[in-house]
């Protein structure tokens, strides 16, 4: 798990460079609540059918301390999660909830400062009846996610690294880094307006 805590060094922004936008969850999945800090962990993934969370309630007695539960679930209409469940989540050592769903009980997600990342809040429950596979490979905010995946998120979006590609990627992503430590602003302006004038010249740009 050491290479997880590494992940929590390195921004979104950073790893999307690294892998691209298939791998990057639309702007509706959000944090829920102000400042809150970046997360990594691996994914534990759920699906939920339209008007029930059952499984994802299950889930939070499976995953192992560490893990980010990732929620496909099958509508906004009805909260997948509230605030006892995430307080026993976060008991349980669980980092994180991303959600393509919704969620209630903000006030007292917020008050506990568990990180929940989802398209938004309604106060109506879902019911507990359906039954499926946790574990699989679901997508959320427009992102395939599978078990074992690296789920990064922080105040600019989420992002997730191949389980079978953590350790390039997270290699890649420092080099990235310590290059841009490197590099005064006045050296990335010159070589950043060499580079969009050379564009610009190649497509017949003589202004």
């Amino acid at each position: 798990m050491d290479d997880i805590a590494a992940f929590r060094d390195i921004p979104t922004t950073t790893l999307a460079d690294v892998l691209g936008r298939e791998h990057v969850m639309d702007i509706g999945i959000r944090p829920l609540w102000p400042d809150m800090p970046r997360i990594a962990g691996e994914a534990f993934t759920v699906r939920c059918p339209p008007g029930d969370n059952l499984m994802l309630h299950a889930a939070i007695y499976r995953a192992e301390p560490g893990a980010v539960l990732v929620v496909e679930a099958g509508d906004v209409d009805f909260a997948i999660a509230g605030g006892n469940v995430c307080a026993v989540a976060q008991r349980r050592g669980i980092a994180a909830l991303v959600v393509d769903g919704v969620v209630r009980d903000l006030g007292e997600i917020r008050e506990m400062r568990f990180p929940v990342l989802a398209r938004g809040i309604i106060p109506v429950p879902g019911a507990k009846a359906m039954v499926a596979p946790l574990n699989e490979r679901v997508r959320c905010g427009g992102a395939m996610v599978g078990p074992g995946d690296v789920v990064v998120a922080d105040e600019e979006g989420v992002v997730v690294t191949p389980g079978a590609r953590r350790d390039q990627v997270l290699r890649d992503a420092r080099g990235k880094l310590a290059k841009e430590a490197a590099e005064t602003l006045d050296e990335w302006e010159a070589a950043h307006r060499a580079r969009v004038d050379k564009i610009l010249g190649e497509r017949g740009f003589t202004g």
